[in-house]
């Protein structure tokens, strides 16, 4: 893993100008870890901007504004003035498969300079240059901040606060099974360097807007309890957006709260956004089910307890397929 860090230095030093991205839909670990990454870029004298695939989320948009974060938004297409030959390595944080890239394979691929990943997921496809992936991190934020120590960055508050809201996110701030001894103690050298944790945990749980409450009450009402009451399935149809005024982004962390009825092993969130054919699944797991090998088996993948997929059918159709499928993957 060593030279894994070593060699990623090794393309980055190379390089004058770097293009960040990330995975579509982007959550705290993933735009944390790019907004670390690009302040992190500048203390070694590399310029870095960062490419969104989807609208920056409002809940984690203090994290660019306030460092001033240069960005582009490519929700809408490709960004007008964006030229990739004006950089000389892309770098993809928090994914390394192109289901999560959306738009960007047509133009990477043929593209002649490298294609730099920094992960921590199970799933994985072999397109980049060099691969920085660690499956037993918590977060990409970990790695991150494993690298810029490794390569001498001075961690001042700034990059310490975005690395912090990365490694938190993906941690239910330190509640979740990924949460490890070094874990915390990365936290801690973090918190030395000048995170406000107080300020931060206000941000991020007690800034939410009515509509994505009103949505989560929205799915909270389909919930479903199946087989003996260890499958929770949730769904969101076009009209739980368009009747709560609430985003795709407001449904962040909805899928961790069937997790709380003791019987429950597994929780599945199934959402259609208006406007889109395509059911995006979210599934959670306690551990008796691996549900990153259970989405591989409908294009998808992730973590053993965190992973998800997305199915062009209609949405009855994927609720019969995936709650059979889950049934049987826990037994009957």
């Amino acid at each position: 893993m060593a030279d894994a860090y070593d060699r990623m230095i090794a393309e980055l030093s190379r390089c004058r100008r770097v293009l960040i991205t990330t995975h579509v839909r982007p959550d705290g670990d993933a735009l944390g870890t790019a907004a670390a990454m690009q302040m992190g870029l500048g203390k070694r004298g590399i310029s870095a901007e960062v490419l969104l695939l989807s609208h920056l989320p409002s809940k984690y948009g203090f994290i660019f504004h306030e460092n001033q974060i240069p960005f582009h938004d490519a929700e809408a297409g490709w960004p007008t003035g964006l030229e990739l030959d004006a950089f000389d390595a892309l770098l993809v944080v928090d994914t390394g498969t192109w289901s999560q890239l959306p738009g960007l394979k047509e133009r990477i691929l043929p593209w002649d300079r490298p294609k730099l990943v920094l992960d921590h997921h199970l799933t994985q496809e072999d397109w980049a240059t060099h691969k920085l992936v660690d499956t037993k991190a918590a977060a990409a934020g970990e790695i991150a901040t494993e690298l810029l120590e490794r390569w001498g960055v001075e961690m001042d508050p700034r990059i310490a606060t975005a690395l912090y809201l990365a490694i938190v996110s993906d941690t239910g701030w330190f509640h979740f099974s990924n949460t490890q001894p070094h874990t915390l103690r990365m936290a801690a050298d973090l918190i030395e360097a000048g995170v406000d944790t107080d300020r931060l945990y206000q941000l991020l749980y007690y800034s939410e807007k009515s509509q994505r409450i009103a949505l989560h009450t929205r799915a909270l009402q389909s919930l479903e309890l199946l087989a003996g009451e260890r499958l929770a399935v949730m769904r969101l149809m076009p009209r739980d957006f368009q009747e709560t005024h609430a985003g795709v982004g407001d449904t962040e962390n909805v899928i961790n709260q069937p997790l709380a009825i003791r019987t429950v092993e597994v929780s599945v969130l199934m959402v259609q956004p208006p406007g889109d054919d395509v059911v995006r699944v979210s599934f959670r797991s306690k551990g008796q089910v691996d549900v990153a090998r259970f989405a591989e088996r409908f294009g998808g993948g992730g973590h053993a307890r965190a992973a998800g997929c997305k199915i062009a059918a209609p949405l009855e159709e994927v609720h019969r397929r995936l709650t059979q499928a889950m049934t049987e993957a826990l037994g009957g």
